[in-house]
């Protein structure tokens, strides 16, 4: 069974946690999480895939265009958003497999990487699981549809945390000027930061 995993700086029902750990489950969802005086953070697993569901991703990812198994490990994290990406070690016994089933076959390639294709028997497979296949996709596109909400979410957290505290520092009465400067030194700070990013 493979999972994916999404950290994030709160719990369950969006409360920030401290000093305690614990897990709670919801449908197919398994929360767990730890936080201490320096670290909070929260893990979200879902099962991504059971059985040969694996098999039939990378066997359509391979029949639409010849790849290298590290290919097929960075389409999937791409189509997932980051949040999830199988293992070599998952990959490539499967890629294994495929070839003694006959669905792919090593196709020649520059450099030391095998690259794989998919043969007739591959695509017949294909087209007899279509509906399967194309639930599947859409599974791995939905990971990352929700991998993007999640990380937008935690901006906007964040920037509201930020306007929180910044009222509260205004609201005090009269701030000194120095604090001030302060106040603004750092934001300004963290703008050139951001802006900075890759």
């Amino acid at each position: 069974m493979l999972y994916a995993f999404r950290h994030g700086g709160c719990g369950p029902e969006g409360h920030h946690m401290g000093g305690r750990r614990g897990s709670r489950r919801w449908g197919g969802f398994e929360v767990s999480w730890e936080a201490g005086p320096e670290v909070v953070g929260a893990r979200v697993r879902r099962r991504v895939f059971d059985g040969g569901e694996l098999r039939l991703v990378l066997l359509k990812l391979i029949a639409d265009q010849p790849r290298h198994g590290y290919d097929l490990i960075r389409e999937i994290e791409e189509l997932t958003a980051g949040a999830y990406a199988p293992s070599p070690g998952i990959v490539y016994p499967t890629l294994t497999l495929l070839d003694d089933m006959g669905l792919i076959e090593e196709q020649q390639s520059e450099g030391a990487k095998k690259q794989f294709a998919a043969t007739e028997a591959g695509r017949a497979h294909l087209a007899e699981r279509a509906e399967e296949v194309a639930a599947l996709i859409a599974r791995l596109t939905e990971l990352g549809t929700e991998r993007t909400r999640t990380e937008s979410a935690s901006v906007r957290r964040a920037m509201g945390n930020l306007r929180h505290v910044l009222m509260h520092q205004l609201r005090a009465g009269d701030v000194p000027t120095e604090k001030l400067h302060a106040i603004v030194a750092l934001i300004d700070e963290a703008a050139q930061k951001i802006e900075r990013l890759d």
